[in-house]
């Protein structure tokens, strides 16, 4: 159990709360277009998330380690990579980061025609006594197109029948506007609504942000607590998207 979660008995259910987080941090460039893994964790260490989903992450390459490494170092934290392609010679793509033990992790492809990579990560996390929580760090494409056939096969891919337990969905969906991404996805799965608990809402670009693009969605039983959108001086510039965090209530049946 993370020294950050803590663990609740009530109706014969036992609820863990957990704090989760998503970030796309932009291969770590600001708004200031200064690169900066360090100043990635700082807004990181700020948020104490026990479990971070990150996009647009840059990996280890001929010049050295990547910045999944550096960013997990700093925090203390384990990590799993799922690359899509190359950036420059390192590997890019999607970074879980847990304080709980992974016990499996694959990656799903969401790629479509011609447009760039994107795939769906998934890490299985032991939370404690063999209890599960899967986490699906998801990086949408940019065109309606593309993000229409990536919808319901992103669906189809959580719906996997032999994975069980709770399942949260958290990523940088590139929807702005309630498109038929989003219907598709809320009409399958619960979803956080920020509106409810957020007057700032917006993510992106971070230093004005203007656009709604990173959501939260989960199967099973999840209750959401709080929703934060940290906009310190330090979160506005170190990418050009804005973290978004949940407090949940995750329950087990044993």
């Amino acid at each position: 159990m993370s020294p950050a979660a803590s663990e609740t008995r009530a109706g014969g259910r036992r609820h863990v709360d957990l704090r989760i987080a998503t970030y796309n941090i932009h291969r770590a460039r600001g708004m200031d277009r200064r690169v900066s893994p360090a100043r990635i964790a700082e807004v990181l260490r700020e948020i104490d998330a026990d479990i971070i989903a990150l996009q647009e992450v840059v990996g280890a390459g001929p010049s050295g380690s990547g910045q999944a490494e550096e960013i997990g170092a700093a925090l203390g934290m384990g990590w799993v990579m799922a690359p899509v392609r190359h950036l420059r010679k390192h590997l890019f793509g999607n970074v879980i980061m847990s304080r709980f033990p992974v016990l499996h992790h694959t990656q799903y492809d969401l790629s479509w025609r011609t447009c760039e990579e994107r795939a769906c990560q998934r890490a299985d996390l032991d939370i404690g006594d063999g209890r599960l929580v899967h986490i699906y760090n998801v990086h949408l494409g940019t065109a309606v197109l593309e993000r229409r056939y990536q919808a319901p096969r992103l669906a189809a891919f959580v719906h996997d029948h032999r994975v069980t337990g709770p399942k949260i969905i958290l990523g940088d969906f590139n929807e702005w506007m309630r498109g038929l991404a989003t219907k598709t996805l809320s009409a399958l799965f619960n979803s956080i609504d920020i509106q409810e608990h957020l007057r700032r809402r917006r993510t992106y670009p971070g230093f004005f942000p203007v656009l709604h693009l990173d959501h939260i969605y989960y199967e099973g039983h999840v209750e959401v607590r709080s929703v934060d959108l940290p906009r310190t001086r330090r979160a506005l510039l170190a990418s050009d998207h804005l973290p978004l965090v949940a407090n949940l209530r995750v329950g087990f049946d044993r």
